[in-house]
């Protein structure tokens, strides 16, 4: 559709392009909550407000119990209420990020390993399109655990201004394949092979799904992904854009799936740290209203 993410709609483009650039922040700009559960209108509002702009909001609050009902709530009055099940979440659908053994062990998310630069669901189908996620710190690492976070809008446009061509291979839909999961024999989730950059109908909004790692990925073979590749990784190692910060006991991120990482860490003996991810299939509401407490 015609648009700014249209690559032959020039004029919409550099409207959005400068509307985008003169509302961002070359700061974290931190929400004080004094209960996550239960938000003012002020906070609601100013929560709301940073997704809009910058497609995330970073607060902070005194609430450092093991409470699944902070993320839960939370998400709820910013419009969020489709959690996504995903394989390694409790069954409450939100994860308990920490290290540990078993199966969850396996994956590196729940090490102490660093992770690098993804969205989240980024082998998920099509139908199942996480558009915004929330990470609620309970206990931090003693050292490390530092978040990198990118605004994917920020990162199409300095693609999208090195060279068109860049967006146009990795709009392809053949672009980037995850291959599926094998349970011994058994495919427990099938290959799933899409673009990395779309376009949510029927609101417009622009949609990344992407991820670093090196294993177990195939991107499409040819000159033109491997430029666009190689232009994504130069940005995503320099750009001025890039905010980071270690979230501490009762901080948390809000956001519209954006572009994220997260440095190795070091926890204290017989206390891991632990986060609450809660990934939604919705985006985080242009306006809630009229705001009705949550608990």
């Amino acid at each position: 559709m015609p648009g700014p993410f249209d690559l032959a709609d020039e004029r919409a483009y550099r409207e959005w392009r400068a509307r985008k650039l003169s509302a961002i922040s070359s700061q974290i700009e931190v929400v004080e909550l004094r209960n996550p559960k239960n938000l003012t209108s002020e906070e609601q509002g100013a929560l709301l407000e940073r997704c809009a702009r910058t497609n995330m909001a970073v607060y902070k609050s005194s609430f450092t119990a093991e409470d699944k009902n902070i993320p839960r709530l939370l998400g709820r009055q910013l419009g969020l209420e489709r959690l996504d099940g995903n394989y390694l979440a409790d069954d409450d659908g939100i994860s308990s990020i920490t290290p540990g053994a078993g199966t969850r062990g396996e994956f590196i998310p729940y090490t102490d390993r660093a992770i690098g630069w993804h969205t989240d669901g980024y082998y998920n189908p099509r139908t199942r399109r996480i558009r915004a996620m929330t990470l609620h710190c309970v206990r931090a690492a003693l050292e490390g655990g530092e978040s990198a976070l990118l605004d994917h809008e920020l990162a199409y446009i300095l693609l999208r201004d090195e060279a068109a061509e860049h967006v146009r291979a990795l709009s392809a839909p053949d672009a980037l394949t995850i291959p599926p999961r094998l349970e011994g024999e058994t495919v427990a989730r099938a290959a799933e092979t899409g673009p990395v950059f779309s376009v949510d109908e029927p609101d417009g909004a622009l949609h990344m799904r992407y991820t670093a790692r090196g294993l177990n990925i195939a991107w499409k073979n040819d000159e033109r992904t491997r430029a666009a590749r190689a232009a994504l990784d130069r940005i995503l190692a320099s750009s001025a854009y890039v905010l980071r910060l270690r979230l501490e006991p009762g901080m948390g991120v809000v956001c519209n799936n954006v572009l994220h990482a997260r440095t190795a860490f070091r926890d204290a003996p017989g206390d891991r740290r632990l986060l609450y991810r809660a990934r939604y299939y919705d985006r985080v509401a242009a306006r809630v209203a009229p705001k009705t407490a949550a608990n």
